[in-house]
């Protein structure tokens, strides 16, 4: 350790807040009282940073803010970070050990919290505003795939190998699980889900949980802020409250306390903290402001009903509006409070009972509110007393730095690569082999001639022979993904896949053309769920995939895996049926293509 954390004082003892034989309470309760306004102030701020890809601190004009590392740590005095883009897992290490050591340097050597977006599926879904793709990292199917695989064994297996490798780089708070219920089929994350299904997702999600952060928060733990309070699933039409024209949360079958169940089971698992939705509700008891404006959420549900006296951090960019790269301006998600001004939602969302706000650099708003009275400081130390208590539960002043070389050891093992390869398997659903009253259709034996689209040709060649056309075939193996429209509006609403869920012409009419010419077996990437009555009465196999890659898919295909994963929603038959569904009941569109939990396997449903 550095000076700062083990500095004598000048009776020749430790400070009692640096002292690792003490209570954490007692530990937090000296450093907050040797804590100036402005410190306090900045530790409410979750802002996010980046690094240079050669592991250094950035500096100057940053992508990712208008300051550099420096600015945050020393003269904003932030020390919780959520980090966006990476680099290799030993240049990783050594840009946190970097960061670390620059918050040795501030006055009272607080270290830093590093958090992070889910950051291990396979490549298919890359939403940087929600997760990121494995890179070196071990690559798992996306947490919807990890409901498909209906195993909490396999998905605390799952949690533990990401602590390993998030510990390897630093990463001590993940900014996951999602526990909302997809029971809006249209909605953007849907594959950040679990599932539609809550009895599903409590147990997902409790799983996911202890996975992370063990049986009880410490040093060999990554915290979890457990979202989206009270369920991010039932939006209006389906669309996502990071835009205004989704801001509106809809209860038509009156199942909010549906939603709750998932929470109750991520708090009885210990998750360290939690964040409310952008979302505001329509037609409830509840102010109609987004939920982390809303001392009935907050306050009066989250602490008072269910207890919960961890960590209640916003999502990002409630109160400041945000420019991204090429001048794009996001307006902040003050919905609902749309009308006050900055320092007046800032102190809405604390009094509603907020310890931390997400994705926003300016504390100074915080010192103003108290200073003018508008807030008292004893407010503030709630707050404070949370955000300390974690940093010390998670051994962050005992020792924050870590190993590159084991970094580079850990991050994306043999072991670890071979659990997602299984976990990608696992999660694979059949849908259909062969048409009605004939026999199976897979498993395909020998080495029969392939028509491939979408596939890697190397890959699947080690399976059979590679055609150019379809009619020179045995078999085609085409994969898809679920349909989704195109927007443009702008770079932040391209990256969340929205609107109608089918195949539209004339790809549609090319897909079909081709199930006609061949024998097809059709993959389809189900980030949402996809309306494909046509294309599943052609192909001869129908199998959907949470993210897995073309040897996943091909073991199943030629047998050398029996399929076992379980569809985690429905999938509708006609986009009339999801119009006429109600946004927050789980499975309830007329005559299902395939109802939730459907899956065939080689020897039987």
């Amino acid at each position: 350790m550095g000076p700062a954390f083990r500095d004598l004082n000048k009776n020749g003892q430790l400070d009692p807040y640096e002292d690792p034989r003490r209570p954490v309470e007692e530990r937090v309760e000296d450093l907050l009282s040797r804590m100036t306004l402005e410190e306090k102030a900045g530790m409410m701020f979750h802002a996010m940073i980046g690094m240079n890809p050669d592991g250094s601190l950035v500096e100057g004009e940053s992508q990712v803010g208008s300051m550099s590392t420096s600015d945050m740590v020393h003269n904003k005095k932030m020390n919780t970070f959520n980090v966006l883009q990476g680099t290799k897992p030993r240049l990783m290490a050594e840009w946190y050990n970097r960061l670390q050591a620059l918050a040795e340097s501030t006055r009272l050597g607080i270290p830093v919290t590093i958090a992070s977006d889910p950051r291990h599926s396979y490549g298919v879904s890359d939403n940087p505003v929600a997760s990121f793709l494995a890179g070196d990292f071990s690559e798992w199917p996306e947490p919807i795939g990890l409901g498909a695989t209906a195993d909490p064994g396999l998905v605390r297996e799952f949690g533990d190998i990401a602590r390993q490798e998030y510990l390897a780089v630093g990463i001590r708070l993940a900014l996951h699980p999602m526990v909302d219920l997809c029971t809006e089929p249209r909605w953007s994350r849907v594959y950040g889900c679990f599932g539609e299904d809550a009895d599903l997702v409590s147990r997902i999600g409790y799983a996911y949980i202890r996975g992370l952060q063990g049986e009880t928060l410490g040093p060999e733990s990554v915290a979890c802020m457990t979202k989206h309070f009270p369920g991010g699933g039932p939006q209006l039409g389906g669309e996502d409250p990071h835009f205004h024209y989704g801001r509106e949360q809809v209860y038509p079958g009156d199942n909010f306390e549906y939603h709750l169940k998932p929470f109750e089971a991520a708090l009885a698992a210990g998750t360290a903290q939690v964040m409310p939705y952008y979302g505001m509700p329509v037609g409830t008891d509840l102010e109609e402001v987004g939920f982390s404006y809303s001392k009935g959420v907050v306050t009066d549900l989250l602490r008072g009903r269910f207890g919960f006296d961890g960590v209640v951090c916003t999502d990002w960019g409630l109160v400041t509006d945000q420019e991204y790269v090429g001048g794009e301006v996001m307006p902040a998600r003050a919905w609902g409070v749309e009308h006050l001004d900055r320092h007046q939602r800032v102190a809405k969302i604390i009094e509603a009972g907020v310890d931390q706000l997400g994705g926003e650099f300016y504390p100074e708003l915080v010192v103003d509110l108290v200073r003018d009275g508008r807030l008292p400081e004893s407010r503030i130390d709630v707050s404070v007393r949370r955000l300390l208590r974690d940093k010390f539960r998670l051994g962050l002043f005992d020792n924050p730095y870590v190993d590159p070389d084991a970094a580079e050891r850990i991050v994306g093992n043999s072991r670890f690569r071979e659990r997602g390869e299984y976990a990608q398997r696992k999660s694979i659903v059949l849908l259909k082999n062969g048409d009605r009253g004939d026999a199976p259709a897979l498993p395909l034996a020998g080495r029969p001639r392939l028509y491939v689209e979408n596939v890697d040709r190397d890959v699947a060649a080690r399976y059979g022979d590679i055609v150019a056309r379809p009619e020179d075939a045995d078999f085609a193996v085409l994969r898809l993904r679920a349909p989704y429209e195109q927007r443009d509006n702008n770079l932040l609403e391209r990256l969340f896949h929205s609107g109608d869920l089918d195949v539209k012409e004339p790809e549609k009419s090319r897909i079909l053309s081709l199930l006609r010419t061949v024998p097809t077996i059709v993959d389809i990437f189900l980030e949402r769920p996809a309306v494909i009555p046509e294309i599943a009465a052609e192909a001869i196999g129908l199998l959907a995939n949470f993210g897995a890659n073309d040897a996943a898919l091909f073991d199943i295909v030629f047998g050398r895996f029996s399929p076992t994963g379980r569809l985690p929603f429905e999938l509708p038959s006609s986009m009339e049926a999801v119009r006429n569904q109600k946004e927050d009941v789980p499975y309830d569109s007329e005559n299902p293509l395939f109802p939730f939990g459907f899956g065939l396997t080689y020897t039987g449903p």
